[in-house]
């Protein structure tokens, strides 16, 4: 298959994230900010955690299972799982020393930027991995990454636009953030488009369902929670397990 397909299925995927400052174009009463963003985030964690359960773990463990004994394909499942779970958990702990409480609104939005294109450059790596091998299964995982890409993007946006005045700045950083995507799909297809094995794919999804499931409990759910907007969390979970449907029979 030619590499550009699988590249700009994810630069569409990771240039979702600007769309998530679209927000700030719009004059919004901090009470309605707050229901929104409880609303994106709450969306967003049944979008993550619902296409790791449906799509990524059953699928990549079926194929390692197919490849090794039982017993060698659950430990290799297992650890590929704790990696995301792990690499996750200390890239935030390691931003959350950096941090105060008393940390300003640019800084909380560049930390959110730094973080996030950590999290979209091995994004990027598997998406065109698997566009790469079966486009139809890359598609699939550019959707679920556009649909938390965008609230993503408001958590980068928000910030920056109140603690600079500029929708520039803040469309700038979303736009930085997304472009780790395609790095990682161009990273992917010089070293590593002569190796692809179902093995290997199925290893980086574990990785990333990891991280996906992690972020979305440890990090999403709590924020979406903090704002006491309980009608807009019951919403945002509705209409992502809504779209999990749809996106299941539909693609």
């Amino acid at each position: 298959m030619s590499f550009l397909a699988p590249i700009l299925i994810s630069s569409v995927a990771g240039f979702s994230t600007v769309l998530g400052s679209i927000v700030i174009f719009f004059r919004w009463k901090e009470e309605n900010i707050h229901k929104f963003i409880t609303f994106a985030l709450s969306f967003s964690l049944i979008i993550m955690i619902g296409i790791s359960v449906s799509e990524l773990i059953p699928e990549a463990s079926y194929a390692i299972l197919t490849d090794f004994k039982i017993a060698k394909g659950i430990v290799i499942c297992c650890l590929a799982f704790l990696v995301g779970v792990i690499s996750i958990y200390f890239i935030n702990k390691k931003i959350e020393k950096g941090s105060s409480n008393n940390i300003d609104l640019y800084r909380l939005g560049v930390l959110s930027m730094l973080a996030l294109m950590l999290h979209n450059l091995p994004e990027g790596v598997v998406t065109f991995l698997s566009s790469y091998q079966d486009i139809h299964l890359g598609i699939k995982i550019s959707i679920a990454i556009m649909l938390h890409n965008i609230p993503e993007g408001i958590s980068i946006a928000v910030p920056i636009y109140y603690a600079t005045g500029s929708k520039k700045e803040a469309v700038k950083k979303t736009f930085l953030s997304g472009l780790a995507e395609p790095l990682g799909a161009i990273l992917a297809f010089l070293f590593l488009r002569n190796f692809i094995t179902n093995t290997m794919i199925s290893i980086i999804l574990l990785f990333v369902a990891g991280i996906m499931i992690t972020l979305a409990i440890h990090e999403l759910l709590p924020k979406a929670l903090k704002y006491n907007e309980n009608k807009y969390v019951l919403l945002g979970f509705f209409v992502g397990i809504l779209l999990l449907f749809i996106n299941h029979f539909v693609f």
